[in-house]
């Protein structure tokens, strides 16, 4: 029996509302980007590997922003680690949402993980978090595109979405993945 959700491109995701550092609510559904919003959910602050990827997503956010598309950055972590997390990344501009419950990272198709103790670089892991995922979300709430991880590993990296954001413009592709009859 599955736990997980599935989402499908072109159908309305879950909602999402989550509080942002130092700027209010990250809320979806009344902060449509022109193009895409671009949900980057991490593990939090004790991944290494989310520190890395976060870092090129804050040196590559004015590419996605010349392209319509807004990247946020979310976690389940609370608000002390989150802060901590863009310190390290000395984030200027990445945005990023804190406090995602694990009801709504179950409803986005995400993975939850158990807590292993100390990571490599010596922070504790919480007891329950959320693995990757990244979605591209229309302005209209649907999904466009998603990339969701049960380890650490193997994101997708940021230089070829911004290349294949750069082909969906010019051809007009649309989303795939839609078809839902019998198969």
């Amino acid at each position: 029996m599955s736990i997980l959700n599935t989402l499908i491109p072109r159908q309305p995701v879950p909602a999402l509302d989550v509080p942002l550092l130092g700027e209010g609510r990250f809320t979806l559904a009344v902060s449509p980007a022109p193009t895409f919003t671009m949900l980057v959910f991490y593990r939090g602050l004790h991944c290494p590997l989310c520190a890395k990827y976060l870092l090129e997503l804050e040196k590559l956010h004015d590419d996605f922003i010349q392209r319509g598309v807004i990247p946020v950055a979310i976690s389940s972590d609370n608000l002390e680690r989150a802060q901590a997390m863009a310190d390290k990344l000395n984030a200027q501009k990445l945005k990023f949402g804190y406090g995602l419950s694990l009801a709504t990272a179950r409803q986005w198709g995400l993975t939850i993980s158990t807590s292993r103790g100390k990571t490599s670089i010596g922070i504790d892991e919480p007891a329950l978090f959320s693995e990757p995922g990244l979605f591209l979300v229309r302005p209209d709430g649907t999904l466009y595109w998603g990339s969701t991880q049960t380890m650490p590993f193997a994101r997708p990296h940021f230089d070829e979405i911004l290349g294949a954001l750069d082909f969906v413009a010019k051809n007009d592709y649309p989303a795939r993945g839609e078809y839902l009859g019998p198969v």
